[in-house]
């Protein structure tokens, strides 16, 4: 059983009274404190579905007791591990400042096509100093938990509850001096009955990516779930679901865009159980219009964990059937010629378990950062799948 202290007064998790403590801990901006560890660690309040709930520190999973719920897998077996310290810097608050490796403003009414698709991808020229686009999805995906499953859950997460989790991770991140939730728009789910309310708040929401005269204007980003691509005048038109309205995407951006994400559109055309994510900067012109600056995408399965393979899919199907949790390991900057955990089983026993798929094809210099990888990290126990060698092995 879990035990919190909260302004200096210990609760278990499941003390009838924590609900309301939490939430007037959370008008107090109050910091619970979790006592798997001696000294506790500190943690936050995040407000979701109308309810408080304890959520961990950006980062500090790797704080708490192993048999902790908070506890999470070491991030040097990520992309993560060459960002800390560098791109992403944690303060005593807890608060996350993300330097970014692309612009959030633009010069003039209307903007110029990109200079390319998503400049930082893959990595070949700022992987530790800076985020592209694509690893600060992947971060607001870790840190909004989104990477955690186990089988109690199947059914239980939407829509809804992912742009919950994006936002209160958003919350806990600052980008070039300013809060990150600020210019993060995640599109609310459309319910008919309060379609006007959700149209206001949209409005108010997206004030800031609308043009304003001929100088520097701002830029937003926005984490959303693709529906289709269909064609338009010079471009394309990215339809998201729960939006009355598309995004236009230049046509060079767009053969980028198919290029360079080739094997996550293969994969989400290949099954309707999966879901297609983007990230993009855009703006808004006096005509109304959103358009995109810069984009990037990630496949996720039905559980929302997101995936890179088939291989990897059928991994994340076989380990969704498990009680225990397992917490999907995320590529951020590194390009696919380096190796990242695919899964930890944290909660396994003896030692937490770390699982690697190699691909066909993979080279000396792979299997060289792999060992490495692995040996920096003995208290957790390796599990290998070389694809080239047939089936997947037998699970810890």
């Amino acid at each position: 059983m879990r035990q919190f202290l909260i302004g200096g007064q210990a609760f278990d998790e499941d003390a009838p009274e924590l609900p309301v403590r939490l939430e007037h801990a959370y008008v107090q901006k109050l910091r619970p404190l979790c006592r798997c560890k001696d000294p506790p660690v500190p943690m936050y309040i995040a407000h979701v579905d109308e309810l408080y709930v304890i959520k961990r520190m950006p980062l500090s999973g790797r704080d708490h007791d192993p048999a902790c719920p908070a506890y999470e897998p070491p991030y040097e077996l990520s992309g993560l591990g060459s960002l800390i310290g560098n791109a992403i810097q944690i303060d005593a608050s807890g608060k996350a400042a993300l330097q970014l490796d692309f612009p959030l403003t633009k010069k003039g009414a209307r903007s110029a096509p990109a200079s390319s698709m998503e400049a930082s991808e893959p990595a070949l020229r700022n992987e530790t100093k800076k985020l592209s686009l694509r690893a600060v999805l992947h971060y607001l995906w870790e840190a909004g938990e989104l990477t955690e499953w186990r089988s109690s859950w199947a059914g239980k997460r939407g829509w809804g509850r992912v742009r919950t989790s994006l936002i209160n991770a958003a919350s806990q991140m600052t980008a070039r001096g300013g809060p990150l939730s600020d210019i993060l728009f995640v599109p609310e789910v459309f319910h008919q009955e309060d379609r006007e309310g959700i149209a206001s708040r949209r409005a108010a929401a997206l004030t800031t990516a609308h043009v304003s005269g001929t100088g520097l204007r701002k830029l937003m980003m926005t984490v959303a779930e693709v529906k289709e691509f269909t064609a338009a005048r010079g471009g394309q038109k990215i339809v998201v679901r729960h939006l009355p309205f598309p995004f236009m995407i230049e046509e060079g951006i767009w053969k980028r865009l198919s290029a360079r994400y080739e094997t996550e559109l293969e994969l989400w055309r290949s099954s309707e159980h999966c879901h297609l994510i983007m990230i993009a900067t855009f703006g808004i012109s006096a005509a109304g219009i959103a358009s995109i600056e810069e984009i990037a995408m990630m496949v996720v399965n039905e559980n929302w964990i997101p995936f890179e393979s088939i291989h990897e899919q059928h991994l994340l199907e076989r380990l969704s059937r498990l009680k225990r949790k397992s917490v999907k390991g995320l590529r951020f900057n590194l390009s696919r010629e380096q190796p990242v955990v695919s899964v930890t089983l944290p909660e396994q026993r003896p030692a937490p378990v770390a699982l690697f798929i190699v691909p066909i094809g993979a080279d000396e210099n792979y299997e060289l950062a792999l060992n490495e990888m692995i040996a920096a990290r003995a208290e957790m126990t390796p599990w290998i799948w070389r694809v080239a060698d047939g089936e997947i092995p037998r699970l810890p």
